[in-house]
């Protein structure tokens, strides 16, 4: 046994520590502990202060001899010294050995070939609330012989020491893959505890043949299954929640060789303009216990704005599976039948839907086109156009070729056909025009699904190949045509070719790249 693993031990015998306590339980310590406020249905209401999205330069991974020959270093995957590593948990430790601490034991995988034994130690009780709705609770019985492979350490509370423990700030998170341990220090939002887990999670999957995924996903009752690729604030959460198809999750899978397995038991929506009408699955799990953060409640009505974006635009909403009443439990299923790629595109040049042949499959999933959104990351005050490979570039530990050439391998397998879906501006970019209408997407969504829109004429973009349907059922024809929804069609053009150039520079990264992949890349006419 390991030093660190040691001092878990040590740490955790103490009578202050709470073992997988229940729901009711840990919200009444919240709320005594006034972590937290009630809102008028009984979610708990939490502010996560100046810290209000993920952290991404504030992210590392511990650099020896396990990781230093695999992992994709860089920008994404930053490396931290053992000796760092060993001052920051040393103090880490210090820090919560006076602290009430609550323990979750849960499963990451809802397969059980394909799962592994997660303990999370929080300094908080809300977030302890978090993480058992944002993973899988295990039974009774297979708490008592609960083992963990991986621990997570959440102390918001510890600001870290940049000059003594060489981090950027004083938040970190830190990966350990040796002692298999997740430090994350001096931030209150939770959201780093669910993506750290999941920077995991596209470590070792890939190890077993099984693709990792940042996308959402569900079934129909026949079993057809539709995955939704996309970042933050894309649509995933919102698009794959349908009353007339099972939700197998909503941010995160594997797929393996036996179908797609939720790494996740839970969802984390976002929640800004939350609407009863357009989100009502979402809207109507906010319920009892649910987690809200950074949402603006009336303190005397105590009821909830959820158009108010005065703390944050990236408001949240976490609960569990259960509480959406057509979620899959288990959550597992077959193979996908249909792909959606989902972008927010700030330039409102892209159709609201392409249908894509393989090779434009592979070359839009390596460059993940969308934009981010507003307070998904601290900085970011308005939508940025980004490239995110895999569209998940800051939680792919492996280079995003490994992923991808898993993808294609799967795809040609299974017949899976592949659109991209553009959730995000039309006439005109962002600022000018406005964003697609939500009914108008899920109509489009519908009629991929049943393979209607192969039956329809089509035209080919003159730019980027794809095809795209001339109509649709229940949606407009005219947002079909983006340059007509323009005030004025050069200025369309000059943007079209900007964010042509723009995808083809950020394509020239990648290296060893198949012929019949770059030959998908935009044309430009000069």
């Amino acid at each position: 046994m390991s030093t660190q693993a040691q001092k878990h031990l040590e740490i955790l015998n103490r009578p202050d520590v709470n073992f997988n306590l229940s729901l009711p339980r840990l919200m009444e310590i919240a709320i005594k502990k006034e972590e937290g406020r009630l809102t008028p249905k009984g979610s708990l209401l939490v502010t996560t202060g100046k810290y209000t999205g993920r952290s991404p330069n504030d992210k590392f991974f511990v650099q020896d001899e396990t990781s230093k020959d695999v992992l994709d270093w860089g920008e994404v995957n930053k490396p931290f010294s053992t000796k760092n590593f060993q001052r920051l948990y040393d103090d880490m430790m210090d820090y919560l050995k006076d602290k009430e601490l609550f323990i979750f034991d849960g499963f990451g995988g809802a397969d059980p070939n394909h799962r592994y034994n997660l303990r999370f130690v929080n300094e908080h009780a809300w977030q302890n609330i978090f993480v058992r709705h944002l993973f899988i609770r295990p039974t009774q019985e297979e708490l008592q012989n609960f083992t963990p492979d991986y621990h997570i350490i959440a102390a918001p509370g510890f600001k870290v020491d940049p000059a003594k423990h060489g981090t950027n700030s004083e938040v970190a998170v830190v990966i350990n893959l040796t002692e298999k341990l997740i430090l994350i220090a001096g931030t209150s939002y939770a959201g780093e505890m669910k993506k750290s887990v999941f920077t995991l999670m596209n470590y070792l999957l890939p190890q077993q043949n099984i693709l990792s995924m940042h996308c959402s996903a569900n079934v129909d009752a026949k079993g057809h299954t539709a995955l939704f690729f996309g970042l933050s604030g894309t649509g995933k959460t919102t698009l794959s929640t349908d009353p007339e198809r099972s939700l197998v999750g909503d941010d995160q899978h594997g797929w393996s060789d036996e179908g797609i397995f939720n790494i996740e038991g839970g969802c984390y929506a976002k929640c800004i303009n939350l609407s009863p009408i357009d989100e009502p699955q979402i809207y109507n799990a906010l319920q009892f216990g649910a987690v809200l953060e950074n949402v603006v409640m009336d303190e005397n009505t105590r009821e909830l704005d959820f158009s108010d974006a005065s703390i944050t635009e990236n408001t949240r909403a976490a609960y569990p599976m259960d509480y959406i009443p057509n979620s899959l439990t288990p959550s597992f299923t077959g193979h996908p039948a249909v792909i959606f790629f989902l972008t927010a595109d700030a330039f409102g040049v892209l159709p609201p839907v392409a249908i894509l042949n393989e090779s434009q499959a592979m070359y839009h999933f390596l460059s993940g086109y969308t934009s981010k959104l507003a307070g998904t990351e601290r900085g970011i005050k308005e939508p940025q156009t980004t490239f995110s490979a895999c569209f998940g570039a800051p939680f792919l530990p492996l280079s995003p070729v490994k992923y991808a050439n898993l993808l294609g391998e799967k795809m040609r397998k299974h017949n899976t056909r592949v659109y991209l879906i553009n959730t995000g501006w039309t006439g005109g970019p962002y600022g000018v025009g406005h964003r697609f209408k939500i009914p108008h997407t899920r109509a489009i969504i519908k009629a991929a699904l049943e393979g209607k829109l192969e039956t329809l004429p089509t035209r080919i973009d003159p730019i980027f190949g794809f095809k795209i349907p001339l109509s649709c059922p229940e949606v407009p024809e005219e947002i079909f045509y983006p340059e007509k929804t323009w005030d004025n069609a050069e200025d369309y053009q000059a943007q079209a070719k900007n964010l042509a150039l723009a995808f083809q520079k950020n394509f020239a990264k990648f290296k060893d790249i198949p012929e019949k992949i770059l030959q998908a890349s935009p044309k430009i006419n000069e």
